[in-house]
């Protein structure tokens, strides 16, 4: 576990070194930050095998990072270079690495919804054994393709896992004000999946789940749903706080800052006696040195070229 803590705190750091850097006007995509989520995104992706796939949504960068996706590439994706894992064309928002097996990430809500259904299906046909894992957010559910995606993986018992990162929020509204009082879980189960609710932001319970789910995906039960309810500490789109704006109770804001997934998971791991001061320090030093060469890489490498720029595009 201190090897998913240290992938947590890199990252939290990536995440708060792009906060930083953005206001520089260099990165001219939106970017949707995960601090805060950090314990959904390894916790379920190391329950995944290597062979394994992930799809997510606009909020990836953690997604990213956890599937094994390239640093730098992320970064240099951010400053629209040719070397960007989609070669300087997406942005924050459209980050695919195939070879490592993250798949995709998409600005529209449920958008990657029925492509990683499709993509269970054919890992199903095919008899690949691959368990495909989806991430989005509560908002997803008002979208009709998610009932309908859902539906069509219990009828066919896919493998896929399901994972809603429930952050109680959708860019500024609440969810008792977009959804009626019943918990998204249990429409999930209502649909015929097997589900799970947990507080997203314990990381040795939510690898205890994904474990779970997984193994019953791959051995043929059928879908699997976790619900994580956890916190954005940021605004919904961009690197600040956005606080004074009050559409969050700031008791709640303290309550959930409080419970912070990476200082929770080192003091499990303090206790433990698998972590002190001097061993996280060192941690800190070395994703510090990697973000900083990540960096100056990104920001040496080439803009895309006009040549290219009807390459990479379907049918071409």
């Amino acid at each position: 576990m201190d090897e998913l803590f240290r992938q947590m705190l890199r990252i939290r750091r990536v995440e708060e070194a792009l906060a930083e850097r953005y206001a520089e006007q260099e990165m001219r995509c939106p970017m949707h930050l995960c601090i805060g989520q950090e314990a959904a995104a390894v916790g379920v992706v190391s329950a995944l095998a290597e062979d394994d796939r992930v799809f997510s949504g606009h909020r990836a960068h953690g997604h990213y990072l956890a599937k094994g996706g390239d640093l730098t590439a992320m970064i240099a994706e951010l400053y629209g270079r040719a070397s960007g894992c989609s070669k300087g064309r997406g942005g924050s928002m459209h980050l695919i690495d195939t070879d490592a097996g993250f798949m995709g990430s998409t600005a529209i809500v449920g958008g990657t919804v029925p492509v990683a259904v499709g993509a269970a299906w054919a890992s199903q046909l095919r008899g690949e054994g691959r368990v495909v894992c989806l991430f989005f957010g509560d908002g997803c559910f008002e979208q009709g393709v998610m009932h309908e995606s859902m539906n069509f993986a219990a009828l066919h018992r896919l493998p896929i896992l399901f994972v809603c990162e429930n952050n109680h929020y959708a860019v500024y509204t609440p969810l008792e004000e977009r959804q009626p009082g019943r918990p998204i879980h249990a429409i999930a189960s209502a649909h015929g999946l097997h589900v799970q609710e947990l507080d997203g932001n314990r990381l040795h319970t939510v690898r205890t789940a994904a474990d779970e789910a997984v193994h019953r995906t791959r051995a043929g039960d059928g879908p699997q749903f976790l619900e994580l309810h956890t916190w954005r500490w940021r605004e919904h789109c961009g690197p600040d706080i956005d606080d004074h704006l009050g559409y969050r109770a700031p008791e709640a804001q303290a309550d959930w800052l409080a419970r912070c997934p990476i200082e929770q998971e080192a003091a499990r791991l303090r206790a433990l006696g698998l972590l002190d001061d001097i061993g996280r320090q060192h941690i800190e030093n070395a994703i510090q040195h990697e973000i900083d060469c990540a960096f100056d890489s990104a920001q040496r490498a080439p803009l895309p070229r006009v040549e290219d720029m009807y390459r990479h595009l379907h049918g071409q």
